[in-house]
């Protein structure tokens, strides 16, 4: 960016951690566009390029009247970014897309490797221009071999993963997570990917071509039960809010409101039976001393807690779990967990103006630094809402060429 006459959104971006970064973001619905945004709240001036009609996470119901009938989940993923919106399939479209490349330096992308080719956008063209563009596919299968034209989606890979045959109950099939979980892993591993790819263009020069597939991802997501299946050869058995490896662990009962309560040593079992519950002849059972043992054990001690914790409040009983420091939580709804005193005294849920619907409200990131903190937040954008700004100051265009190209219908609009 050219620092000698800062506009307003570089002002508001040059002290923050990613501050000159330019990133253009061809991206819709999940993965993509978070990884992107975790750029953006860093600092990067993230361009998120829409086809005329605009990314379709903006049309995910339930539809919002304050949102002129556009859902709420686009908000959720695009923040702090700008909106041009490119009809791609015109010739002015395209160029215009590869004079916003010129001089980027990422692309992050998640069409198929057939659509950024057809348009020109592809690494290997756009690299030839921009040696040091990072390029970032964010792809269902990867970007080659015999599944790259395959499709999928986040459900599609917690169930090919072998994800969803870890989740649920025993006596009935995997479940799905109800958050897109794998979704928003791939988009961490993206926003990773790109910036260790950056570490390396500091040492090289060069760009590269960062393929991140939801499918790795997923098999990822597994996580160590992978490693205990390949070294034992045992298939993991789904408990539901049981552990596999821990006992206690799971949802129990109280007077009122359920809780949840993981023991991962003998030092927590044996805190939770003599200090919080008063019961040393259970704490200090010698068949209770080692995992095994609680394993093997572990309905005689569900038993017990459940016959115990019936006893009192999950308040009373939470406060007697955190006084023995041993890990605990109230088993939440959703809107009790955003009206608790933890969000609140973290300051995760925020209200942000917004164009047409007064204010949104906004789900910060998990990010704090000391030197460069996050940008203040700035709610997603309205369809198009910076095509105008962008091509005059990113691109140097005059008022009139700006609209010679929307006549032409480069833009998508008339």
């Amino acid at each position: 960016m050219n620092s000698a006459n800062p506009t307003p959104t570089q002002t508001r971006l040059q002290s923050s951690a990613l501050g000159g970064l330019r990133v253009i973001d061809f991206t819709h619905f999940i993965a993509g566009p978070m990884a992107t945004m975790i750029l953006a709240d860093a600092g990067a001036d993230v361009i998120k390029v829409e086809k005329p009609k605009g990314d379709d996470q903006r049309y995910f119901a339930p539809s919002e009247a304050r949102l002129d009938g556009q859902g709420a989940s686009f908000l959720w993923a695009n923040r702090n970014k700008r909106s041009i919106t490119l009809d791609l399939k015109t010739d002015a479209g395209r160029a215009i897309a590869q004079a916003l490349v010129r001089d980027a330096d990422v692309v992050v992308e998640n069409f198929t490797s057939r659509v950024m080719t057809q348009y020109g956008l592809d690494f290997e063209t756009l690299s030839r221009d921009n040696p040091r563009l990072i390029y970032c596919s964010v792809s269902a299968f990867g970007r080659s071999g015999e599944f790259a034209d395959r499709a999928g989606f986040d459900t599609i890979m917690q169930a090919e993963s072998g994800f969803m045959s870890l989740t649920g109950y025993a006596d009935r099939d995997g479940v799905r997570t109800g958050p897109a979980v794998m979704d928003m892993a791939c988009a961490m591993m993206a926003s990773n990917a790109i910036l260790i790819a950056l570490a390396a263009r500091h040492r090289t020069g060069l760009g590269q071509h960062v393929d991140v597939p939801l499918f790795d991802t997923g098999v990822l997501m597994t996580g160590f039960m992978t490693a205990q299946y390949l070294f034992s050869g045992k298939v993991p058995r789904r408990n539901g809010n049981v552990s596999n490896d821990a006992v206690p662990s799971g949802v129990f009962p109280t007077a009122d409101h359920p809780l949840f309560i993981t023991c991962t040593s003998t030092s927590l079992f044996r805190r939770l039976f003599i200090d919080v519950l008063k019961m040393p002849d259970v704490g200090n059972d010698p068949e209770l001393q080692r995992i095994d043992g609680r394993l093997a054990q572990r309905e005689r001690v569900i038993e017990i807690l459940n016959r115990v914790f019936a006893t009192d409040t999950r308040e009373n009983w939470l406060k007697r779990l955190d006084a023995a420091k041993v890990p605990a939580g109230a088993v939440r709804t959703l809107p009790e967990a955003l009206e608790s005193r933890e969000v609140q005294a973290r300051g995760l849920v925020t209200q942000v103006p917004h164009p047409t619907a007064g204010s949104v409200p906004n789900v910060a990131l998990p990010l704090h630094f000391s030197g460069t903190p996050v940008v203040p937040p700035v709610a997603a954008p309205m369809l198009g809402q910076h095509t105008d700004e962008v091509l005059r100051e990113v691109l140097g265009y005059s008022e009139e060429k700006v609209r010679e190209l929307r006549a032409l219908g480069a833009l998508g609009l008339t």
